[in-house]
């Protein structure tokens, strides 16, 4: 079990990945194709059975992408996403040091956490994989990544980053923008834009990776050079805003009966 995401952010190299939330298979191999690092599977706000889970990693792992969830609040979530084979899961709302505690707990397995163990399932390749050699390898490889989107998380992110286990964390600025009163301005508010920079430097002083998204290609480039090095676009308004790009660009006259 290799994690090519973590072994890049181990060596200061930065990695492009994109959120999905819908079930399509054909897309992230589309994705995988297109040079990619990663992709995100948005169990938060999509809507996925535990088998269509399964179906988006496996089509990651067809074409070298590193497969991760956005788990949901069901505590079982972050098991699940494991078991399906997801390489690392980014966890929505975590405020506090005992939520970012809880989240690794969650995602290891005894002694450093309480997640449960079997291996009939595709991560360990049902059955193939078992014992010490496979617990310790998912222990290593996989990531977990808190998501730091309310006021209260930028406030505690020392104490949130401290926690043992944590690989990296990311920046969720459209719901912090929302946390911080800001439902027209949005992330690229003045004081929004303050706490986010706060938290890059935090990172920086910490030697910890961070991410965030991005809406665009303009956004990844400003993410990287502010110190980000994990970027997600969101791939569904990507391709919808190239559609409408392309038909702008095709400058036809529409008719209608």
């Amino acid at each position: 079990m290799k994690n090519a995401v973590k072994e890049k952010l181990a060596t200061g190299k930065q990695v492009l990945g994109c959120f999905i939330g819908i079930y399509a298979p054909n897309i992230v191999e589309i994705i995988g194709y297109a040079g990619y690092d990663f992709i995100v599977i948005d169990d938060e706000h999509g809507a996925f059975s535990h088998s269509e889970l399964e179906q988006m990693i496996r089509a990651a792992d067809s074409v070298g992408l590193v497969p991760l969830v956005r788990v949901s609040y069901d505590p079982s979530s972050i098991q699940k996403a494991l078991d399906r084979g997801a390489k690392g899961v980014q966890v929505p709302m975590v405020n506090t040091k005992a939520d970012a505690i809880q989240a690794v707990q969650r995602a290891k397995f005894p002694p450093k956490g309480t997640r449960g163990a079997a291996y009939s399932h595709r991560a360990a390749r049902f059955g193939k994989d078992s014992g010490a050699a496979f617990l310790n390898a998912s222990d290593d490889h996989i990531m977990i990544i808190p998501h730091i989107e309310t006021l209260e998380a930028a406030e505690n992110f020392e104490s949130i980053m401290s926690v043992e286990g944590i690989d990296m964390a990311f920046i969720g600025t459209t719901d912090l923008s929302v946390n911080m009163g800001y439902k027209e301005a949005g992330p690229m508010h003045p004081d929004v834009q303050k706490v986010v920079s706060d938290l890059y430097a935090k990172a920086a002083k910490k030697d910890m990776p961070i991410g965030t998204v991005a809406a665009n290609a303009e956004g990844a480039k400003r993410a990287f050079a502010q110190g980000a090095s994990y970027v997600s676009v969101v791939a569904l308004s990507v391709i919808l805003q190239s559609l409408e790009d392309l038909r702008h660009a095709c400058q036809y006259e529409e008719k209608r009966p």
